[in-house]
């Protein structure tokens, strides 16, 4: 398992309205939410994003953001999805979760060079780190987050 996150706070991007926030670490697992829109921070659900909220949330962020690229039309997307939620849940506090729609905004997948959905990317420090291709159970997802970013205990 990769090293605890150093820090005493860390920086985290609303997913909601993009505004950046500083969470002492020992607040994550109790919900912190946005100073500016208060939407919760570390939820433990899934957050859906739009091209700028990425780049703020990929860029930005302490914590690992592990990155769903989907799209309505696929069908391993689809049955995914539940097994991405419950991986979600299972690290809240300790990573972030999210999903961009590829069919919605196609210049997301050329970005990041993304070939086929689904496609899992994990960002930290401001950088890609991993990458995972397929769907994959909740155990697989949260087997590859530990294994590839330093993680808050």
């Amino acid at each position: 398992m990769a090293a605890p996150l150093a820090k005493d706070a860390v920086k985290l991007a609303c997913t909601t309205c993009g505004q950046m926030n500083r969470v002492p670490t020992s607040k994550l697992g109790a919900g912190p939410k946005c100073g500016t829109c208060g939407d919760p921070l570390v939820s433990g659900k899934v957050a859906e994003l739009d091209p700028k909220t990425l780049n703020a949330v990929a860029k930005n962020d302490d914590l690992p953001v592990i990155v769903d690229f989907w799209a309505p039309w696929c069908g391993p997307c689809r049955q995914m999805a539940p097994e991405f939620a419950k991986a979600a849940r299972s690290l809240k506090g300790r990573a972030r979760f999210a999903k961009i729609n590829t069919e919605d905004h196609p210049s997301v997948s050329a970005k990041n060079g993304i070939r086929g959905i689904p496609a899992l990317i994990l960002y930290q420090g401001g950088k890609e780190v991993a990458r995972l291709a397929g769907a994959r159970p909740a155990r697989d997802i949260i087997a590859f987050v530990e294994q590839n970013a330093k993680l808050p205990r």
